[in-house]
């Protein structure tokens, strides 16, 4: 069941979610950024999006997709998106840059700078996180 923040109006996991309480605008993330990144992020968001209860939430740095909690955090840099997500095991695959544990579970960070490098594979890797949740 979802609670919408009476400050900033976000639709958030449940009453009194931690959260960032002041309106972000997506486009403002990617002020400056090239189209190739936007298009990555926007094939991204039109997947992840229709997942069941799916929310999504920005801060000053970032886009993160929520369940009851983030299951996938999408940061804007110069060049790529950089790309975390969660796991019940480490990845050790070349695509992963970075895979640590971070409590019962393990954080791993892909970076995409155009649409080509945008796998079916790295879907399959979202939606082992959005599982996890």
């Amino acid at each position: 069941m979802s609670w919408t923040c009476p400050k900033c109006e976000r639709e958030l996991p449940w009453t009194d979610f931690r959260h960032y309480c002041k309106r972000v605008g997506l486009d403002t993330l990617f002020e400056g950024r090239s189209e190739e990144l936007i298009l990555v992020f926007d094939k991204i968001l039109a997947e992840v999006a229709e997942w069941p209860k799916v929310l999504i939430s920005t801060t000053p740095n970032c886009i993160v997709f929520y369940l009851r909690t983030g299951f996938l955090v999408i940061r804007p840099m110069k060049k790529w998106l950089d790309l975390k997500f969660y796991s019940s095991t480490p990845h050790k695959e070349k695509l992963i840059v970075k895979s640590v544990a971070a409590g019962k579970k393990y954080e791993n960070h892909i970076r995409l700078s155009n649409v080509d490098e945008l796998k079916p594979g790295i879907f399959v890797y979202i939606r082992e996180s959005y599982e996890l949740v």
